[in-house]
């Protein structure tokens, strides 16, 4: 069975930066028509955002999906908040999650999947500034080791 392709828009970098990511989960966003447009668009941050359970409902907050040009009265306000469709399992398992001590629910991607926006959420924990200099100094290394690879093979 082939993988069902998914066509990535946005990523969140900073969040693998910032939190131990300890389980993702995908997730379907209620938007209007020309947010979905100007996702196509590739007009999509989510730089500064982070998702929350509210009244038993999953809401993003703080993600900004800049106004389609062609779409005068019916745009929306940027930075509104959206709500995620998930199953009610799956947003109990996140209560349960996020009511651990550290916590947090972290959008890592926003992708089109079957013509679908969707977005994956992490489940993470916040990095200490050891935590972050730790993984810097792997990645360093790493790039080093690999640097002299090449150059032993020429």
């Amino acid at each position: 069975m082939a993988k069902e392709e998914k066509k990535v828009v946005a990523q969140n970098r900073k969040a693998r930066h910032d939190y131990f990511i300890e389980q993702t989960i995908e997730a379907g966003i209620v938007l209007s028509g020309t947010e979905v447009k100007s996702i196509r668009a590739g007009k999509v941050s989510l730089k500064d955002s982070y998702a929350n359970v509210k009244n038993g409902e999953v809401f993003i907050y703080g993600m900004h999906i800049s106004p389609y040009e062609q779409g005068n009265i019916f745009n929306k306000y940027p930075l509104r908040d959206r709500k995620l469709l998930l199953h009610r399992a799956e947003i109990n398992k996140l209560i349960g999650y996020i009511q651990q001590k550290g916590m947090t629910l972290v959008p890592l991607e926003v992708y089109f999947r079957k013509g679908k926006v969707k977005i994956e959420l992490g489940i993470g924990k916040g990095k200490k500034l050891y935590d972050k200099r730790e993984d810097i100094a792997k990645r360093e290394a790493q790039r080093e080791i690999d640097k002299r690879i090449k150059e032993s093979f020429r």
